[in-house]
């Protein structure tokens, strides 16, 4: 599933074919993706114009002028495509593919949602509603905030007996944050994913906010990773995977200065771990 650093590369692709303008034509070609789309969707979005394109964790946010934002979560393979400008001498654009459920037109550009297994979904709400959004509300600080530090760390991890990259995975601790990036924040800081969040001192509580914050930019300037289905808005992967220094190396040596660990794999709770036993402690 896309995480942060391929949500915030899929706003900034999108960002220039989108804000500021008006969206003319809005099509959906199924009634459905995770869930049904909001009553009247299509015609509500066609005449808005799109004031500004956020990302809020691993949701992509479209603020209006009707007054409403349109809410989109990618899912597991759900992907935007620029297919070029619109021919301004009115010949047929390109066909569309088999998985392209929702077209969304301006004045001079075509954008297609794609999605083959149909886990992202699509919401229509007021835009002063947006902090009671169902899927919003429960969001926690984003790795970038200020707030996202050591103290912040400590009253969220004390008492936790749960491993620290399983509680790094809860939405309502820090949004955004996913299954790759915990693990290779985790590495960087030095931290065992399956210690105890409470049992982490304070020393390894602040190298955890930093390290998290570089990995992330890291990958976002890589354009994220693409492991399977992510592509950016021009189809292009993400690079970011080739940087990996745990994340799907089982077996590999570890690439820490000095250490001569090897990555291991283990599961939490139902997902892929990878860690270096010898200098994460």
């Amino acid at each position: 599933m896309p995480e942060l650093p391929e949500v915030e590369t899929v706003r900034r692709g999108l960002e220039p074919a989108l804000v500021g303008k008006r969206l003319s034509k809005v099509a959906i070609r199924r009634p459905d993706l995770r869930f049904a789309f909001p009553p009247r969707f299509a015609r509500r979005l066609a005449g808005a114009r799109i004031l500004e394109l956020r990302r809020r964790g691993k949701f992509l946010i479209a603020d209006l002028d009707s007054k409403e934002s349109l809410i989109v979560h990618l899912g597991m393979t759900g992907r935007f495509l620029i297919e070029g400008t619109l021919n301004l001498d009115r010949r047929q654009p390109a066909p569309l593919a088999k998985h392209a459920h929702v077209v969304f037109e301006t004045d001079d550009a075509r954008i297609v949602f794609e999605d083959a297994r149909r886990f992202g979904f699509m919401d229509l709400t007021p835009t002063a509603g947006l902090p009671d959004h169902p899927r919003l509300a429960s969001l926690g600080p984003e790795p970038f905030d200020d707030i996202f530090a050591e103290p912040y760390l400590a009253e969220a991890f004390a008492g936790r007996r749960q491993g620290v990259k399983t509680v790094l995975l809860d939405q309502a601790l820090v949004a955004g944050l996913g299954n790759i990036y915990a693990s290779e924040a985790l590495h960087r800081a030095r931290i065992a994913p399956e210690k105890p969040a409470g049992a982490i001192g304070r020393p390894a509580r602040s190298r955890l906010g930093p390290a998290v914050r570089a990995v992330l930019e890291e990958a976002i300037a890589a354009g994220g990773s693409t492991l399977r289905d992510f592509a950016a808005v021009n189809g292009s992967p993400g690079y970011f995977q080739h940087s990996f220094r745990v994340y799907g190396r089982g077996g590999e040596p570890c690439g820490s200065r000095g250490c001569r660990g090897r990555i291991r794999r283990t599961v939490q709770s139902g997902r892929s771990t990878y860690h270096c036993p010898l200098c994460q402690r």
